[in-house]
């Protein structure tokens, strides 16, 4: 029986790998932070496409290195969800991410320079962050939130306006993507553990740990009803529903949770916590 011919990738692969509905969801962001907070009319602007095509291109770059450089950590943490050097080879994965961020960069050029520098930046980050940043406390948190807001407010930089309601959101984006980049090292505690990694979970344990996401939740809350009061006078209503509930509910789970599984529970409700925010977009103009 002749062997099987070998396929160095496969396009449901490198979806996989490139986190496909994270990258929409990326993309449908900024779609909505530009034609409900900006203007309905920019919703056609070829502008606008380029801007979300390169922003998710840059990201699909950044998921591809990430797990490039995790391969063996995430063969303990998360064995069913590895592609490279299963489904994908690494040599492949490296050309792939090599001409996503090109490709990201260029789109950003296209649009302005600054754009351009901007994209250029963030594809070095998300490169630094996978082969070392992500290994230190708190700093590689940091950095995948800085560059989430970075993404929001990209859309103010495309289109020249200094909309407070995009600050507000991409302040939002900020403390939720870092809540949730720390509660993903307390999921991936045993596997970070094992290969030297020094995240905050496994520098200041678990207790300490939750005890600085209390805080962040508290900033988070405080911090978006004071830009609001200054700048955008939403009623408090909007607040009650798309945050103080969503976010109530995940600090009763957080103060619960002590399992592997608890933290994967928390991690996939901030995901749901952003997709909230980004839907209550809809409402703020209607």
């Amino acid at each position: 029986m002749p062997p099987k011919s070998y396929q160095p990738f496969t396009l449901r692969a490198l979806l996989r790998l490139t986190r496909f509905w994270n990258l929409v969801i990326i993309g449908l962001s900024q779609y909505f932070v530009t034609i409900f907070l900006i203007d309905r009319e920019l919703l056609l602007d070829w502008k606008l496409f380029v801007l979300s095509s390169s922003t998710a291109i840059i990201a699909a770059a950044g998921y591809i290195i990430n797990d490039y450089y995790d391969i063996k950590i995430d063969l303990i943490n998360k064995p069913n969800r590895v592609v490279i050097g299963k489904n994908i080879t690494r040599r492949y994965a490296l050309f792939f991410h090599s001409i996503l961020s090109f490709m990201g960069v260029a789109l950003g050029f296209v649009l302005s320079w600054k754009l351009g520098v901007i994209n250029f930046l963030s594809a070095f980050l998300l490169w630094v962050y996978s082969n070392n940043l992500k290994r230190q406390p708190f700093i590689g948190n940091f950095v995948v939130a800085w560059l989430t807001s970075i993404s929001i407010v990209l859309v103010n930089i495309l289109y020249d306006v200094s909309n407070s309601l995009v600050i507000i959101y991409a302040l939002f984006a900020f403390f939720m993507t870092l809540i949730r980049e720390i509660v993903k090292d307390m999921e991936d505690l045993k596997g970070d553990n094992t290969f030297g990694c020094r995240t905050l979970p496994i520098i200041w344990g678990i207790r300490k740990t939750k005890a600085l996401l209390y805080i962040l939740l508290g900033l988070l809350a405080s911090s978006v009803l004071l830009l609001n009061a200054w700048y955008s006078q939403l009623p408090l209503s909007y607040f009650l529903i798309f945050l103080f509930i969503p976010l109530g509910l995940l600090l009763l789970r957080l103060i619960r949770a002590d399992t592997r599984k608890d933290f994967y529970w928390l991690s996939q409700a901030c995901k749901i916590i952003m997709l909230l925010g980004v839907i209550s977009m809809v409402f703020i103009k209607s």
